[in-house]
This record gives C-alpha cells, structure tokens and sequence, in this order.
C-alpha cells in the first residue's frame, strides 16, 4: 500500500505543478506535444519507482501511417504500460466521466481524446464518427475492446463497435497483447506488486479490407490475434480448456 501511496501522492503533484502550466502553454499556443511527453514520461517515471517494469516486442508491426491500436484490458497498470510502449502520440476512447476531472479532462480534450457515453447508442456512434475523422487527419487511437477489465486476466470476448472506427478511417489494427498487468494491479484493488508487464505488438490487419457490417468479422480476427500472443493462463477461457484436453 505504500507503494500505491507514493503514486496517487506523486501523480497528484505532477498533475498541479506540471500540469497546469503545460495545460496553459497548449492553449495559448496550440501546441499539445509538451503536454503529451510531459504527461507519458512523468507516469511512466512514477510508476517504475513504483517498481512496474515493461517489456516491449513487435515495435516493427507498427505501420508508420495512422492507426487503430487494439489491446487486451486487465488492470489500471495496462495503460501507463501501453501508451508508453507506443513510439508516438496516441489519442484514446475514453469513458465520458473522466473528462470531468480537473485538468486531466481538459488535458484529454487537448490531445484529441473522445468521450464516449456507453449509455447511449447514439451518442457512441457519434463519437466514433467524431475519432474517425481525426485519424484521417493523421491521429492515432488506442481503444481497449473488451469494454471492462478482465478479473483473473484471461481475455474476454471483443465487443465490436470501436472497430467501426477503423473500418470508417480506412486505418490499419494493431493487436496489442498485455500480459502480467493483473498481476501487478489486479482488478478492484489498490495494492500495486513490483512485476513484469509485457506489452506485444502484434502485425497490423487491414481494415479497409472489411464494410462496417463485416466489422464483427474484423473483431473477431483482432481477438484472435491477441489471444494467440498471450501465455496460455492469460488466453480466453475456451481457449485454455481446448489444449488441455
């Protein structure tokens, strides 16, 4: 708990004494990338003090044209591992509600993060439409599609809708393989454990390939691919049964 401490304590600090001058620097002048290095290094410093370590494979997979990065989702110390394991800006699908926190949520909305209202299908729809318009303007978006954590860290089915936003920017997947997070961070606890979190680039699929009523079909590959970059005790539960037998 000491360790959990230390973080929420150090990100409290950064937030206020870094994050309002930058906050105010892109405002005045449009520019988001001090804001967006500062914010990736100081999490990624805080949470290796904290003894989170990340190893990184498959940078190669990465095309170097905007694209849709697809990852598995076990624990709050996935994203730190992920967004800092990715060699460029990325923008995120995020929950509507964070955008209400204080400086963080005008932060998101500064570096093209779009809020997305799970509550209301419209409203969803309209927030993909909205992402797939900045990735053509040369954004990159992570988007994690189980839609919750995973409690024991075995992957969950995929839901579809975020791969809309792939096929309508005409952008390549990028499956991403998390693993160790969970173990790290488990879900619904507080107590952060020094670990290991792997993060794998799997190779980009083309997603201008499938229509937006084939984008089952293209989730369904995605899953697929994360699946089979994961250890065996990370892989999806039918998975798991059918090599055991």
């Amino acid at each position: 708990m000491i360790r959990t401490a230390f973080v929420v304590l150090a990100l409290g600090v950064v937030t206020i004494v870094a994050g309002l001058p930058l906050l105010l620097y892109a405002a005045l002048t449009g520019s988001i990338g001090p804001l967006y290095r500062a914010g990736v290094g100081s999490v990624l410093w805080i949470t290796r003090a904290a003894g989170l370590r990340t190893r990184v494979e498959g940078l190669e997979n990465i095309p170097a044209r905007p694209c849709l990065f697809a990852a598995n989702h076990t624990s709050n110390a996935d994203p730190p591992a992920i967004v800092g394991a990715i060699p460029r800006p990325i923008a995120v699908l995020a929950k509507k509600s964070l955008f209400a926190i204080p400086i963080v949520g005008a932060a998101f909305r500064m570096s093209h993060y779009v809020p997305v209202d799970r509550g209301h299908a419209e409203s969803a729809v309209a927030s993909i439409a909205l992402a797939a318009e900045k990735m053509k303007k040369g954004v990159s978006f992570l988007i994690y599609p189980e839609g919750t954590r995973s409690r024991d860290g075995r992957l969950l089915p995929f839901r579809r809708g975020a791969f809309a936003l792939a096929i309508q920017a005409g952008a390549p997947v990028v499956p991403v393989a998390c693993s160790g997070a969970h173990r790290v961070l488990a879900k619904n606890s507080y107590r952060i454990r020094p670990g290991e979190i792997v993060v794998r680039f799997c190779p980009a699929i083309d997603a201008s390939e499938y229509s937006l009523d084939r984008r089952g079909e293209l989730a369904e590959r995605v899953h697929t691919a994360v699946a089979a970059a994961l250890p065996a005790d990370q892989q999806p539960a039918d998975v798991a049964s059918a090599l055991d037998r």
